[in-house]
């Protein structure tokens, strides 16, 4: 069926007025769900996060919200976004945010990959007891090491981290053992992540403008269909379905496109730059929850035909 909450849906009507902080909190929730398992999966720590969000929101403010014939100062910028005057002045000269908090993982598996203890003599890591009951005297083990990175975080919390990454082996004398792929990136991450900017940015960027309180132009096309309560087999073979939708859709619009491109190139008049994308998403979707006994239900007694209490 079709999405009724889709930000361009048909009762939609052309925002006016205050902002609605509390509505956009909410949904941002749901939002900030799978932007939170981008940060987990790929070690993105609050802190910089934090950074980045107030960079965004400085040079968005600078961009789309400046005063015709005014110069955006900090002051207003502050008072558009939240972020701190003094914080405002530092975003606005540095170019891009340093990434300086690293995952506390990540922090262990560089020091036990360069301190000479925890190296063999061919200089690679060498495999370490898990505690130090477990190794001989004067050898190094992993608790260790992880205390030498951070008394705050214990040994079992970072091994259960590095062995949820898959870049550590535990045999079953608890021997810990670096793996040779912690060390290579997966092929074509760069794409990927690249692909992910331009599509989500775009995808976000058009329901922020269906929102806008004062928008500018038209509601932008911004849809999508659903369907709930089918078998694995079921979602799976929908999903080839949406492929070779996309398949025939995608090459009568890069076709018109073409077309569009050559027929502007002496058009007179500023240029735009569109972006015509899907996407298909799979979940299994949580079990019933069974609902719990009333106090009444759980205390009833009943008889048997002997007159017996059960």
């Amino acid at each position: 069926m079709a999405d009724p909450f889709s930000s361009n849906a048909d009762k939609a009507q052309t925002p006016a007025g205050l902002p609605e902080p509390e509505r956009a909190a909410q949904a941002l929730q749901v939002v900030l769900r799978p932007l939170a398992r981008l940060m987990i999966d790929h070690g993105l720590q609050l802190g910089t996060m934090v950074e980045l969000l107030k960079k965004a929101l400085v040079e968005e403010s600078m961009r789309s919200y400046a005063l015709e014939g005014k110069t955006s100062t900090d002051s207003r910028i502050s008072v558009l976004t939240g972020v701190h005057r003094k914080d405002v002045k530092r975003l606005r000269d540095e170019p891009s945010v340093r990434i300086d908090d690293v995952p506390m993982a990540t922090q262990v598996v560089s020091r036990w990959i360069s301190d000479p203890r925890y190296l063999t003599a061919e200089r690679h890591p060498r495999p370490l007891p898990r505690t130090a009951r477990m190794s001989n005297v004067g050898e190094p083990d992993f608790t260790t090491l992880v205390a030498e990175v951070s008394k705050d975080v214990g040994a079992r919390a970072i091994l259960e981290e590095l062995e949820r990454l898959g870049v550590v082996d535990v045999n079953e004398e608890g021997l810990v053992s670096l793996r040779a792929t912690a060390f290579v990136p997966a092929a074509g991450l760069d794409d990927a992540f690249n692909f992910m900017a331009q599509n989500l940015g775009a995808h976000l960027s058009t329901a922020a403008h269906n929102l806008a309180p004062h928008r500018q132009g038209p509601l932008m096309l911004e849809q999508s269909a659903f369907s709930l309560d089918l078998t694995e087999a079921q979602a799976h073979e929908l999903h080839g379905l949406a492929r070779g939708l996309w398949k025939e859709n995608l090459q009568t619009f890069l076709q018109a496109a073409t077309v569009a491109e050559l027929r502007s190139e002496e058009a007179p008049g500023p240029k735009h730059r569109v972006r015509f994308g899907v996407y298909f998403h799979d979940e299994r979707l949580p079990e019933p929850e069974t609902p719990a006994p009333s106090p009444l239900q759980a205390n009833k007694r009943t008889r048997n035909p002997r007159g017996n209490k059960t």
